[in-house]
């Protein structure tokens, strides 16, 4: 009988985690296109045995080399070298260098989504919460983004790429618009800025500061480049 692929399973639990989370949005629980692209493209029809190692803890050495050095950037020596496995178990258990490239990047994103929603609701106030995601932006930003990097070097060429960016890019943007929405009713946003536009314009921004972050810019001069962007909605 062959085994269920876990990246399935783990994809899973944190896109349901994320949309589940904010039903109150509009979101639907029940989207699964992205685990469904998942499961064709990220897992090889594998026998079910035991494996020798944690295949979780391999992703996460694969989503640090893909971080650093892109797709093309990175050979399948690197990651075997890396993900401490011999070139058949990462066949095996990944499907190839592309499929696991893709469940990289759902894994990262997802993961990543979710500390940008903690901190907007983690701010005394909506703007307070905005303010925070948009720090720790800022604070993080020396450290490569696989996302941005992604864009980067496929666009929109890649349809289940460009799925996953999609699905965990709709609750962030939606908890962004109500933030903004409940700014508003603060006093803290002007009223005249579009809820829509404010949440995309934030969006690019995180782009920017991470950008610039890889061209070498400063950490004084990215907090200014925040700052602009929180007076910007004012």
């Amino acid at each position: 009988m062959r085994e269920k692929g876990w990246i399935l399973g783990m994809t899973t639990q944190i896109c349901q985690r994320l949309i589940g989370s904010d039903t109150e949005l509009g979101l639907a629980v029940g989207d699964h296109g992205l685990l469904d692209q998942l499961f064709k493209y990220c897992y090889a029809d594998v026998m079910g045995r035991p494996k020798q190692f944690d295949p979780e803890d391999a992703l996460d050495a694969a989503i640090a080399l893909f971080r650093e050095h892109g797709y093309a950037g990175t050979s399948a020596d690197m990651l075997i070298e890396s993900m401490q496995i011999g070139k058949q178990s990462l066949y095996n258990t990944f499907g190839g260098k592309w499929q696991l490239y893709v469940a990289a990047l759902a894994r990262y994103a997802t993961a990543e989504t979710s500390h940008h929603m903690a901190a907007l609701r983690g701010g005394p106030t909506a703007f307070g919460g905005i303010e925070r995601m948009m720090k720790r932006v800022v604070a993080e930003a020396q450290q490569p983004c696989l996302g941005v990097n992604s864009v980067s070097e496929f666009g929109c060429t890649k349809d289940d790429l460009t799925e996953i960016r999609e699905t965990v890019g709709r609750p962030l943007h939606a908890l962004l618009v109500s933030k903004i929405l409940e700014a508003q009713k603060n006093g803290d946003v002007s009223p005249t800025l579009n809820p829509e536009h404010g949440a995309a314009f934030l969006r690019a921004n995180v782009t920017a500061i991470r950008v610039a972050a890889r061209a070498g810019a400063g950490e004084a001069e990215l907090r200014g480049v925040m700052r602009l962007a929180l007076q910007a909605l004012k």
